[in-house]
């Protein structure tokens, strides 16, 4: 389920980048969460069992809330990053979260099993997050260091994320967990994009980019519930490393899609992360 996750996720990056082309970034993170939350609320209607509802805890639905705060809160940075700079930068800064993650981990959820190995690996991601970012080659060098700014926020709230939703789906199924966060995310978007005064821009989008948003959306609810649910039965140091192999499928499309090419150093980079991602993941 984790690598399900990550394939999903992937893939999604490289829509969410065809979808923000010619559209405001806060829009397109808006309308994204519409349709995540209307597909999202379809699988709980057709799967779950109506008296699931009645088996939420306060707790979990505490830690749901805050999850679905900090989602919001780093899918806003995200597409900001992706909106200023190359997607095969923003990627590997965003999926840095998986340092925060597993430390967090270690502390909260005592996963101390292969502890040595766990910190070496995250070490060698760290390090070869930091050779792929390569600012002398980005095409918007003005930007360059916002961009970093919006990344590194996406992957601290991610990592956030991952721990805050491992409390909320421990009593309830990860197809519901999905749904309930997803409201949360929903209005915090869309408040934003009213307070902004950002509506009017929502008729100049064209079609072809409206697709893309929507499928996009699409793809992050399956890759949420592949995550939760790997999280509800795994262990998180080796759950998020998992999922965050999304990277391999996401530089692969921008490179087919977009022609962002890698060179010797951010490629040194890539190989670094899979590497380490791919031992922590056996590490249980």
């Amino acid at each position: 389920m984790a690598i399900l996750s990550a394939f999903f996720a992937g893939v999604t990056a490289i829509l969410v980048k065809c979808g923000i082309k010619h559209t405001d970034s806060d829009i397109a993170n808006a309308l994204r969460t519409m349709a995540i939350l209307i597909f999202a609320w379809l699988i709980v209607y057709f799967v779950e069992d109506i008296h699931s509802f009645n088996n939420i805890n306060k707790s979990a639905l505490f830690f749901l809330i805050l999850s679905g705060i900090a989602t919001g809160i780093a899918w806003l940075c995200y597409f900001k990053a992706l909106s200023m700079g190359d997607i095969n930068k923003v990627v590997p800064i965003d999926k840095s979260s998986v340092v925060l993650s597993v430390l967090l981990a270690i502390i909260i959820f005592h996963e101390y099993i292969y502890f040595e190995a766990k910190i070496i690996c995250i070490i060698i991601i760290f390090i070869g997050t930091l050779l792929m970012v390569d600012l002398k080659n980005s095409k918007e060098k003005a930007l360059s260091q916002k961009y970093i700014i919006y990344a590194v926020l996406s992957a601290v709230f991610s990592a956030l994320t991952s721990i805050l939703a491992k409390f909320g789906v421990a009593d309830i199924s990860t197809n519901l967990a999905t749904a309930i966060r997803t409201i949360v995310i929903f209005l915090i978007s869309w408040l934003i994009v009213i307070y902004q005064g950002k509506m009017p821009l929502i008729k100049a989008i064209s079609h072809k980019e409206m697709c893309f948003i929507i499928l996009s959306g699409i793809t992050t609810t399956l890759s949420w519930i592949c995550y939760y649910y790997a999280l509800k039965y795994g262990v998180v140091s080796i759950v998020v490393p998992i999922d965050k192999l999304s990277i391999v499928i996401t530089i692969l499309f921008s490179w087919l899609i977009f022609k962002e090419k890698l060179n010797l150093k951010t490629g040194i980079g890539l190989i670094l992360i899979v590497s380490a991602t791919i031992i922590i993941s056996f590490l249980k």
